[in-house]
């Protein structure tokens, strides 16, 4: 497995744009509904990953014995994850959603400790100690100020181990459809789920302003559509420890972006939590794929 330069080039631009994301998220839900932003954000992504797929020969049909299949690899993947995440993302700096959303790696471990009896080298458990250390920092800094806010913590918590649960069965899947289209009808499946987040939970509904509308458009069109469509073409190619270090610097682009684009002023408990993760994800991502090459 390779990684040419036209393919670093677009593992820099993937890794840069979805850790823009999370200010551009919290831009688009700071006086915006959080299910109704992220309903108009997928369905806008559904339409233009839908096109990009078709664009390129893809078949977007489903045959009727997945769609069981592809619902419940929806409702972790998709349907939690967008949910509990959005709605943190309203009430944490988009740094701390970052930091926080991507501990998924660590979920995936215990998840496949827990129901899948796999067994844990000391590197897993290394980063497990780390993440839970990074983890408390976050919640402590959060208690300690007035404008903390516990609630978006743990709900950017429970999204993460929604989406690592989501990997395990996502592995253990035997389903023949392309990841591509495997993505298109699990956004689909999710839909009726935020429509019913937004009609049952929130209320003030109005048309975007021109902030929300752009920041609507970069989550439909660069992260639903450019972002996995680059994903899922680098990922056959990609050497594993490359890819790994990209989801790494994810929330580290996150954190710092914030700073740029929203004047986000990060605590210790950030810096410390940022170094904690990068630590916790190098042993669970990177250590055992060096082990393999000795």
């Amino acid at each position: 497995m390779t990684l040419d330069r036209r393919g670093l080039v677009l593992l820099v631009l993937l890794t840069v744009a979805w850790g823009v994301n999370w200010p551009v998220m919290k831009l688009g839900v700071a006086h915006f509904p959080p299910l109704a932003f992220r309903l108009l954000c997928m369905a806008g992504g559904v339409v233009a990953l839908g096109l990009a797929l078709r664009l390129r020969g893809e078949s977007l049909r489903l045959p009727r014995r997945d769609w069981g299949p592809v619902l419940r690899l929806a409702l972790p993947n998709m349907v939690i994850w967008h949910l509990f995440a959005i709605c943190a993302v309203k009430l944490l700096s988009s740094g701390r959603a970052a930091i926080l959303g991507y501990t998924m790696p660590i979920w995936a471990v215990l998840w496949g400790l827990l129901l899948f009896r796999e067994r844990l080298a000391a590197p897993a458990w290394a980063g497990i100690a780390c993440a839970l250390s990074g983890i408390a920092l976050l919640l402590s800094g959060e208690l300690a100020t007035l404008t903390g806010s516990p609630a978006g913590t743990l709900l950017m918590l429970l999204a993460a181990a929604g989406w690592g649960y989501g990997t395990q069965l996502m592995k253990r899947s035997t389903l023949a459809l392309p990841v591509g289209v495997l993505t298109f009808w699990m956004l689909v499946c999710t839909l009726p789920f935020l429509l019913a987040g937004t009609l049952l939970l929130e209320s003030g509904w109005r048309l975007p302003d021109a902030v929300e509308w752009a920041a609507i458009a970069y989550n439909a069109v660069v992260v639903f559509a450019y972002c996995h469509l680059v994903w899922f073409s680098l990922a056959r190619s990609l050497p594993p420890a490359v890819s790994s270090l990209s989801v790494m610097f994810i929330p580290v682009v996150g954190v710092f972006s914030g700073m740029w684009m929203l004047g986000e002023q990060p605590h210790w408990q950030d810096y410390a939590a940022v170094a904690l993760m990068l630590a916790a994800l190098a042993s669970v991502l990177l250590v055992p794929l060096l082990g393999t090459r000795r």
